[in-house]
């Protein structure tokens, strides 16, 4: 909502006001844009970025890069803890994330795309990629989508064997 100022000329008699053309007699409307609306714009600009959460059952890593792909931070379990089978743990995720996140922030980023990956031919994404994701979403960041990445083995290498198979 914008404020408007109205300038009247008060100085003329009425006569001549009313002698004169219409358009001049029309008051002239000037919009004046506060400080508060100029803070409100800029609060409300989202400035996204792809956090690429990696997690398997040996590890969670969390990988933030800005839309053209450049790497703003890239975190993974064994940076957060010293016990190689706590690196998958949903607790150890979410300290990575909150840990990517504060890289994010300071870069300036307030809303992800997501992509979440797991191993190969893996039956889905480890068990920290969603607490990572969830902890993402509570650090205040937009989540604008979320994608699974993870790849699937379509055929792979020729099986040991001839033509005839292996004989046993």
């Amino acid at each position: 909502m914008s404020k408007l100022k109205v300038e009247k000329k008060m100085d003329e008699p009425t006569q001549e006001r009313t002698a004169k053309p219409v358009e001049e007699s029309i008051p002239k409307m000037e919009i004046v844009e506060t400080e508060e609306m100029a803070e409100k714009e800029e609060k409300s600009e989202t400035v996204p970025g792809i956090a690429y959460v990696f997690g398997s059952y040996n590890n969670t890593i969390v990988h933030i890069t800005d839309l053209s792909g450049s790497t703003i931070t890239r975190i993974s379990g064994g940076m957060i803890t010293k016990h190689s089978r706590l690196k998958a743990n949903p607790t150890t995720a979410m300290f990575v994330a909150k840990r990517a996140s504060e890289f994010a922030r300071d870069a300036g980023i307030n809303a992800l795309y997501i992509r979440m990956r797991g191993k190969t031919s893996a039956p889905g994404v480890g068990p920290g990629a969603h607490a990572a994701v969830k902890t993402l979403s509570k650090e205040g960041f937009k989540i604008l989508g979320v994608l699974d990445t993870n790849r699937v083995p379509r055929g792979g290498p020729k099986k040991k064997g001839g033509k005839r198979g292996r004989r046993v």
